[in-house]
């Protein structure tokens, strides 16, 4: 949307490698496998998440979380690549506490801890 409609996902990711490479940017195109895109244009693809982070509120996290991120002095793109990933463990691990229908984004920031206990396990 921020750079105008597209037909299909396709093109949707193709514009969003134009533009990340254009402006020398890092662009995360969430979707049901959120994307992360690089200056050089490069795209890494996400696996955690689910369909109930599909919420309003739920993008503010993962700002939040990448933001924490490289405020903490981690590279831009290893901060977006490893937000995006917490994010969806997080939404992961909130799902199998709430269900992905009754899951809201504040659940999200709630299992953060669960992630990096996960990670250090």
């Amino acid at each position: 949307r921020l750079f105008g409609k597209t037909s299909n996902s396709f093109e949707r990711l193709e514009l969003a490698r134009e533009k990340a490479h254009e402006l020398q940017i890092f662009i995360v195109l969430k979707d049901h496998h959120t994307a992360v895109i690089t200056p050089a244009k490069d795209v890494f693809y996400n696996v955690t998440g689910n369909s109930g982070m599909a919420k309003g509120g739920s993008g503010d996290v993962l700002t939040g979380i990448i933001t924490a991120l490289i405020s903490q002095k981690y590279d831009i793109e290893k901060a977006c690549i490893f937000g995006v990933w917490i994010h969806g463990k997080a939404g992961d691990f909130a799902s199998e506490t709430f269900s992905k229908e009754a899951m809201l984004p504040t659940d999200l920031i709630g299992k953060i801890g669960d992630v990096f206990k996960y990670l250090s396990s």
